[in-house]
């Protein structure tokens, strides 16, 4: 009775410590990243975070898109554009040719915060592309704000010149590695958010959660041992 009274005690004060270790790891904190993120304007004057990168998407005339350097993890953390997504504000001082579309194109360079190694961001603008009724997004971007700057994967790195190095850069973490923005062909990078234990999506690494798991397995089998004893 003792022995097994003594085994309970010493697994459940096992599990404990191994339940405060996994509390204590907790969920890791996602990687953030410093790029442009890629707007299609909606209706109403609303954003949506496109699905494709701009040399892909081949907006109709009367489309909006719009560009703004953020700092997030993910879209849902993306910056949006703080202009409306207003295609009569921006297009309406431009009229129609045969042959060739308007689109309407917002870009926002972020905020102070936003910017690398204390840079200032420039002032916003909006445009008026018209363009060849086939064009891409990214075409109709580098009609009115050019230079573009890609890096070899096809990402768009910089707008008007802005920023003048770097591309999609960690903001925090030690790899280096570049992340979800997507490359001009709309390919999205790998980079993803684990955290210091491997956790794919944030949380506890798997090598945790089977440390955890054996401490389980091992109270068990001490506590059935000493049932067996006993009897």
């Amino acid at each position: 009775m003792r022995l097994l009274r003594r085994t309970r005690a010493a697994g459940a004060l096992l599990l404990a410590g191994a339940v405060t270790v996994l509390a204590a790891a907790g969920p890791a904190q996602a990687q953030e990243y410093r790029y442009w993120a890629f707007w299609d304007g909606a209706d109403r004057g609303s954003w949506t975070y496109a699905t494709q990168g701009p040399a892909t998407v081949r907006p109709a005339d009367g489309a909006v898109e719009g560009f703004r350097f953020t700092v997030s993890a993910d879209s849902a953390a993306a910056g949006r554009p703080r202009a409306a997504a207003d295609f009569d504000a921006l297009c309406r001082a431009t009229p129609a040719q045969d042959g060739r579309k308007r689109i309407g194109i917002v870009i926002d360079f972020g905020t102070a915060a936003d910017a690398p190694g204390g840079a200032r961001p420039p002032a916003a603008r909006t445009a008026c592309a018209q363009v060849p009724e086939d064009a891409s997004a990214g075409e109709a971007l580098a009609a009115v704000a050019r230079p573009l700057r890609y890096d070899s994967n096809a990402l768009l790195c910089a707008i008007a010149g802005y920023p003048t190095s770097g591309c999609a850069d960690q903001v925090s973490g030690a790899d280096g590695a570049k992340g979800a923005p997507k490359g001009a062909d709309g390919s999205t990078a790998s980079g993803g958010s684990k955290g210091a234990g491997d956790g794919g999506d944030g949380g506890p690494s798997a090598g945790l959660l089977g440390g955890v798991a054996a401490v389980v397995v091992l109270g068990g089998a001490a506590v059935w041992q000493a049932r067996r004893r006993r009897g």
